[in-house]
């Protein structure tokens, strides 16, 4: 059976202010698509490393013509590295790093909570089983799924404050002061020819964290659901070349905020976002490029929400990842 030219790329989930995860993705110069923010049910050839970097840059619109705390902008970077243990399990640190700025200049910049992931891959052939090792192109039209697992940790600092001395709100830390949690599964279906169908779903909670100042928030839980189509543009196989397209469709689903137990307004709802974007692999390294919009909200108090999912006027992704 014909071998995989094996590239890869990792697929980030990457979210606003203080939320932030990541999930990975692997593809071959044959094969299945990888998206830009969907999550590709593939793991890492075993004993290959993975190197990763993401950035995310959102640009938030504005209500009021006076310069105030509204949000401006935020660059939500993530750097990380996977190891393949297993032709079905890969392990993977992420190390996030924020920017937040508002409108007044003001902003909040460093390392947020690192996060720790594995992920387990499965297949379906007359039924379930783990993926093993050296699939071939036939092999990889069924079926494949993968579980995962996300823990962060409070490694970043919650307690930033102004120049007054007072604390920053919460969504201006770089930590959730706790470990939160986040469990998910994604399908891989790739159709032989230059079609790849990629869904993810998830779910993330977040413990209650005590400031300083003795003020108690947990953030929301999220529910997200992604979708994406990609296309295989052009392939030069002698040159290790491949370039695909992508649409998806990112669905969010947030609670509300809770500070000292009572649930907060101006917080939660839902959101659809479109992203459009390519994906380009040379040899052993990937980069790909998105535009992420929203396309329809429906936000609990919509015209209190600036700076929150939703209220952004884009966002621009770009990711880059090495397997060695």
């Amino acid at each position: 059976m014909k071998k995989l030219l094996v590239s890869t790329a990792l697929s980030a989930i990457s979210l606003f202010a203080h939320h932030g995860v990541a999930s990975p993705g692997v593809v071959g110069l044959e094969g299945p698509g990888a998206p830009v923010e969907t999550t590709s049910s593939a793991t890492l050839p075993e004993g290959k490393f993975l190197a990763y970097m993401k950035l995310d840059y959102a640009s938030y619109e504005k209500f009021t013509p006076v310069i105030d705390e509204e949000t401006d902008e935020s660059y939500y970077w993530m750097y990380g590295l996977g190891y393949g243990f297993t032709s079905y399990f890969s392990g993977y640190v992420f190390s996030p790093y924020y920017t937040k700025r508002l409108e007044n200049s003001e902003e909040t910049s460093g390392f947020h909570d690192i996060n720790l992931m594995g992920v387990v891959g499965f297949k379906y052939d007359e039924g379930f089983m783990l993926v093993p090792a050296g699939e071939s192109l036939d092999d990889l039209e069924e079926w494949h799924f993968t579980a995962f697992l996300n823990i962060s940790l409070p490694t970043g600092n919650s307690e930033l404050k102004k120049a007054d001395g007072t604390l920053y709100d919460a969504g201006m830390q770089l930590s959730f002061g706790g470990p939160s949690f986040m469990a998910g599964v994604s399908a891989t279906r790739w159709f032989g020819n230059e079609w790849t169908f990629v869904a993810d779903s998830s779910y993330n909670t977040f413990t209650e964290h005590t400031y300083s100042d003795g003020t108690r928030v947990k953030f929301a839980d999220e529910i997200r659901v992604n979708t994406a189509l990609t296309y295989r543009l052009y392939v030069n196989t002698k040159k290790r070349l491949r370039i695909d397209t992508n649409l998806e469709a990112n669905y969010l689903h947030l609670g509300r905020d809770e500070e000292n137990g009572i649930p907060q307004k101006a917080t939660g709802g839902d959101i659809l976002y479109n992203t459009a974007g390519f994906r380009i692999f040379y040899n052993n390294v990937s980069a790909a490029l998105g535009l992420k919009v929203p396309v329809w909200t429906r936000l609990n108090e919509e015209d209190l929400q600036q700076g929150s999912e939703g209220k952004e006027k884009y966002r621009v992704i770009f990711s880059f990842s090495s397997l060695f």
